[in-house]
């Protein structure tokens, strides 16, 4: 019901309202992306693979939860707006509007977060380690083909959805950082796919 009764607020918002919260969001993401990827910049051969890839995910986690604590909007989380479709209570067409609005937002706020990243000549961090892990994670990323992206995009949604769905019976700020951090962890550990992290990262 927390769950119903939220998809049917957020589709209720001014079409502004839900965009503002999506740059938001994307912003947020992109932060915890730069923090994952600054984590794990010139790591190669120091640590186990796992070790490492546990590490990027804990620091990834920062994204959601300034998402889900501050109050944007992500595409990703959003997608539990299907609970209040599913009983009934919001169209399948505003629906789909909110979650092309919310991309949209979450687009602008990614690639707004990366140039001011790149105009702050942030990739020189670390005698260049920084830049050339964005060049790796972009390369790579970009490189994937399109059905395995696909499916490891739907992998993470579902780690993601449960990291929303288990802050909903969180009833404090700490509950909702231990509900949140392992499940993202899980998927950025596993190598699967984030459709508005990898906005920033491209």
């Amino acid at each position: 019901r927390a769950s119903e009764d939220l998809g049917v607020k957020k589709a209720k918002q001014p079409f502004r309202t839900q965009f503002l919260l999506a740059i938001l969001g994307g912003a947020f993401v992109g932060l915890g992306s730069l923090f994952a990827m600054i984590t794990i910049s010139g790591s190669e051969g120091m640590m186990a693979y796992g070790l490492t890839r546990l590490l990027m995910g804990v620091t990834f986690s920062l994204g959601l939860l300034l998402v889900v604590l501050a109050g944007a909007q992500l595409f990703t989380s959003d997608c539990l707006m299907v609970m209040a479709w599913a009983s009934g209570r919001l169209s399948i067409g505003r629906m789909l509007r909110v979650w092309t609005t919310v991309w949209a937002g979450n687009f602008v706020g990614s690639i707004g977060l990366a140039v001011l990243v790149f105009l702050a000549g942030h990739y020189m961090s670390g005698k260049g380690e920084v830049g050339a892990t964005a060049l790796y994670l972009a390369s790579y990323k970009s490189g994937l083909p399109p059905e395995k992206a696909f499916f490891m995009g739907i992998l993470c949604n579902v780690l993601v959805c449960l990291a929303a769905w288990l802050s909903l019976s969180a009833r404090s700020l700490t509950d909702k950082v231990l509900a949140i951090i392992f499940p993202i962890s899980a998927f950025v550990a596993a190598g699967f796919e984030h459709c508005v992290a990898n906005m920033f990262f491209i």
